[in-house]
């Protein structure tokens, strides 16, 4: 009678674990909204909210270069309903960059899924007089700090673009951040600055109409977004070689099948027909992955841009 008690127990915590998900879910953009991040997530939480049968809200949280949105998830509950996509910038430049990091996202976030990639663009308002990189560079180097580049916060993988550049080319052209691509791109198409290391998929619209000119993209190799662009490094800056991935992450603790339902989810939703044409029409990689193939990435990210941000002399207080 006690075992029969005893299983009668256990079947509806069983049921309970079998649930998940039995509510809404969020996932957590850590930049303003209609940026490449946002852009992204929206388009992944379409898909897995059909995959999982619940609701997945997106909710923009901008800030301190991602660190204010990821430092929201990590606060959560460790149940999987709050994820954040995260990105190779916050998770492996912002420790490096910022002298007081409000969290450690390396620790307090666990890996889900990566999802996608992208090259960013080097473009320049109509009216700046360069239509190559080494015109751009010869301006800069005849008028120092006169000319401007965006970038959408301190830290960015858009930031440290264009510190890199600069870095290898011997150039002071003067950083403008702002809390978010799309608001940097405004006052870029407004001709506010004159420049850009953006996402491709945010500026690529302007690139279409005229308003934005593209001078090179900024991948080890051409990209198929852009296919008639040449590299940074086929234009002549050698070494250079600069990109930036999203992926799923939520809080450290999250249970190990909670994390796996939620890959599954996100891998199935990089499948769809739909997903796969809005990603690749926008200039997005897709790449999916495991938690593990994610942490291994994280790795190879800190080990590649920490001394990056070292030798630039970025920091942020």
């Amino acid at each position: 009678m006690f075992r029969l008690f005893a299983l009668a127990l256990l079947f509806p915590l069983a049921a309970l674990g079998q649930a998940f998900p039995s509510k809404a879910l969020r996932i957590v953009v850590p930049f303003t909204p209609a940026g490449a991040v946002d852009i992204a997530t929206r388009a992944t939480a379409y898909e897995m909210s059909r995959i999982l049968g619940q609701p997945v809200a997106v909710e923009n949280k901008p800030g301190a270069g991602g660190n204010l949105g990821v430092l929201d998830v990590a606060r959560s509950a460790p149940d999987g309903y709050s994820m954040v996509m995260s990105t190779s910038g916050i998770q492996a430049i912002n420790p490096a960059l910022y002298a007081k990091m409000p969290l450690d996202p390396n620790k307090e976030l666990i890996p889900v899924a990566p999802l996608v990639s992208l090259s960013n663009v080097l473009v320049v308002h109509p009216s700046v007089p360069a239509r190559s990189v080494k015109e751009i560079i010869a301006l800069a180097k005849k008028d120092p700090g006169k000319w401007t580049y965006a970038s959408s916060g301190n830290g960015t993988s858009i930031h440290m673009s264009g510190a890199m550049f600069t870095q290898l080319t011997g150039t002071d052209i003067l950083h403008i951040p702002y809390k978010g691509s799309s608001p940097a791109v405004t006052d870029l198409l407004a001709g506010q600055t004159n420049m850009m290391f953006d996402n491709i998929p945010s500026s690529l619209p302007h690139i279409k109409a005229g308003k934005l000119i593209a001078l090179a993209t900024t991948g080890a190799k051409r990209d198929p977004a852009l296919p008639d662009l040449p590299t940074i490094a086929e234009a002549g800056v050698k070494g250079y070689e600069s990109g930036v991935w999203f992926g799923l992450m939520v809080p450290a603790g999250t249970p190990r099948d909670i994390v796996m339902k939620l890959n599954g989810a996100a891998v199935q939703a990089t499948k769809s027909p739909e997903f796969i044409k809005r990603m690749t029409d926008l200039g997005y990689n897709i790449i999916p992955g495991s938690p593990e193939d994610m942490g291994r990435m994280l790795q190879d990210e800190l080990k590649r841009w920490a001394p990056i941000v070292k030798a630039s002399g970025a920091k942020v207080d």
